[in-house]
């Protein structure tokens, strides 16, 4: 029978006492002390992941911002039904269309927005025919 030789190199020096290896792993597991409960409830600080804006950074704003802009094209595409609808109704149209592309929460706030800032543009374009104004009043 053969017997497996070992692959270690004999001649290396052995490493002081008290020192690891400079080959050797590093570990990765939670840091020394860190609790259970830590862990089984999501990442700890030395888990988490770092970006490029820093450590732990969520998508959280980013889709805040985009449904803040959702309800900014809601109400501005509202309000421009009624005064100032050559400038609302644009930024109605925009800022619903970003909160679309950004994927916001609140989709349904954005296409209205969207579509309102687009009848905003409509009552402009009819008044402009109507009366050759860009001001238009009820009565």
């Amino acid at each position: 029978m053969r017997t497996a030789t070992p692959t270690h190199d004999r001649t290396a020096p052995a490493p002081e006492a008290g020192t690891a290896p400079e080959s050797a792993p590093r570990p990765t597991g939670p840091a020394v002390g860190a609790s259970a409960s830590a862990s089984a409830d999501g990442p700890t600080a030395a888990e988490a992941p770092r970006t490029a804006d820093g450590p732990r950074a969520t998508a959280a704003p980013a889709t805040r911002t985009a449904d803040d802009m959702a309800v900014a094209s809601f109400v501005l595409g509202l309000v421009g039904l009624l005064v100032f609808n050559l400038v609302l109704g644009p930024c109605a149209l925009v800022l619903g269309g970003l909160a679309l592309a950004r994927r916001t929460g609140r989709r349904g706030r954005a296409l209205l927005g969207t579509a309102l800032g687009a009848a905003d543009l409509v009552v402009l374009a009819t008044v402009l025919t109507a009366d050759g104004s860009v001001v238009w009043n009820i009565g």
